[in-house]
């Protein structure tokens, strides 16, 4: 896909960043980010605010005491690991921690890390504690067992406290977890407040290279990691948002066969789970989670041992993709043709199926003709119709949208003749001729 990139546009800019929001995604990111830079260049400098100097040795010589923190339980140890690691996982651009040792190399931390989240998932899930009623037959006689005449068949009894005492209490607070850990509103309250903190520590690591194949290959940072978006419609909107762009930022390198390896598991958490909470994402109304949603399907169709498990559900991520192209915001447009891009170079099926697709075509011209505030896009969007136009099965549908492709041969200016004299030469070809040069049959 790479080589098929450069070939077509051999004079293109340089790779897009590995991690980060899709190209495009923020309009005039790059001019954006380039007068920013700017901008940080000519301020004067009592205009910044403060910063803190980690000293270079810090996390090395507390790793043991973070960790510990982390797994003790306690409030006060765990604002303070929790604390830190938010200003150790964060770097300024003149930090000199770059030999230090990687965060998540420190032995147990990223586990100690996944379960602060592991356990306010346990809590936040509604559960029944209800007690299916038994039948008690043994030494139903006999009154001295307790499971005689006197048992009640509810799931508490009434059994005095001591001796003497006419006070009664109910054995079913055992099996209650809330009554357990005496968990409270408030306390409720900081256990979502510690594992959101949690959460964008993870993320934090996740934009750090060295970090990268670490968390890719820690089945436990996966397994939590998707379930935190398939929980969505119970757990904190900034939870989802951290653990999608944590995903995002490791999709490269993630391989979906992971969830049925012999690594030890946490959650029981299949390959097919992980592809439907990546679909609900896609079909959320948030603008921030379908756009990470999409670009996360786009980075994990690169690796084809990914492909098996997300072309099962092609027909659900082509349909969502295209209705996101027609879409005002220019961020899920964007989000959508990267996809589309990655799509439709696996095999000739996701060709047929997205050639097939109502409204495809015409809205993927669209983002040409407007054109889309951000060229990278619009290359893209002329770069999947012309993966289009190469199978025969689908110029029947790209057949009607020919006198478009003409008017923008035509136009002056025209920033992707080249790319539609081909399109045009394939539509007006036989299947068995061979591709010859579209500038000497349009005169260009």
């Amino acid at each position: 896909m790479q080589k098929r990139e450069s070939a077509k546009n051999p004079g293109s800019a340089a790779t897009p960043a590995k991690r980060g929001r899709p190209v495009g995604s923020i309009a005039g990111s790059a001019a954006a980010s380039a007068a920013a830079a700017a901008a940080d260049s000519a301020a004067p400098a009592f205009l910044f605010g403060p910063t803190l100097q980690v000293p270079i040795s810090f996390a090395d010589q507390n790793n043991k005491r973070i960790v510990l923190a982390l797994q003790s339980g306690l409030k006060s140890e765990l604002t303070w690991a929790l604390n830190t690691l938010s200003l150790l996982s964060f770097k300024e651009k003149d930090d000199l921690r770059r030999d230090a040792t990687p965060l998540a190399k420190i032995p147990g931390l990223l586990d100690a890390l996944l379960q602060v989240i592991d356990d306010w998932r346990d809590i936040a899930i509604p559960r029944e504690y209800k007690r299916s009623s038994r039948l008690r037959s043994f030494g139903e006689n006999s009154a001295v067992t307790g499971f005689g005449n006197e048992y009640e068949q509810t799931s508490s009894v009434d059994i005095p406290s001591h001796p003497g005492s006419t006070k009664s209490w109910v054995t079913e607070w055992w099996f209650e977890e809330d009554g357990l850990f005496n968990l409270d509103q408030e306390g409720r309250s900081e256990k979502q407040q510690c594992a959101v903190a949690t959460s964008n520590i993870i993320r934090n690591f996740s934009f750090m290279p060295e970090n990268e194949t670490i968390m890719a290959q820690n089945r436990h940072c996966l397994e939590t990691l998707f379930q935190s978006i398939e929980d969505h419609y119970m757990q904190d909107e900034e939870l989802i948002t951290n653990a999608l762009e944590t995903l995002v930022n490791l999709s490269p390198l993630i391989d979906l066969r992971i969830f049925s390896s012999s690594k030890p598991s946490h959650i029981k958490i299949k390959e097919k789970d992980a592809v439907h909470g990546i679909i609900k994402m896609l079909e959320s109304s948030i603008k921030s989670w379908h756009c990470a949603a999409a670009e996360l399907l786009g980075r994990l169709i690169i690796n084809p041992d990914n492909e098996p498990f997300l072309l099962s559900s092609a027909a659900q991520i082509y349909k969502r993709l295209v209705d996101l192209l027609g879409a005002n915001a220019a961020d899920s447009q964007a989000a959508a043709v990267g996809a589309l891009y990655n799509l439709v170079e696996v095999n000739i099926d996701c060709r047929l199926k997205l050639g097939s697709e109502r409204w495809a075509v015409d809205r993927l011209l669209k983002l040409v003709k407007t054109p889309h505030p951000v060229p990278e896009v619009c290359r893209k969007a002329v770069l999947v119709l012309e993966s289009l136009v190469s199978e025969p099965q689908n110029r029947g549908h790209l057949a009607h949208h020919e006198t478009s492709f003409a008017e923008i041969l035509m136009s002056e200016g025209g920033r992707y003749s080249d790319t539609f004299a081909r399109i045009l030469y394939e539509l007006n070809s036989r299947p068995n001729n061979k591709v010859v040069t579209a500038r000497g049959v349009w005169g260009m």
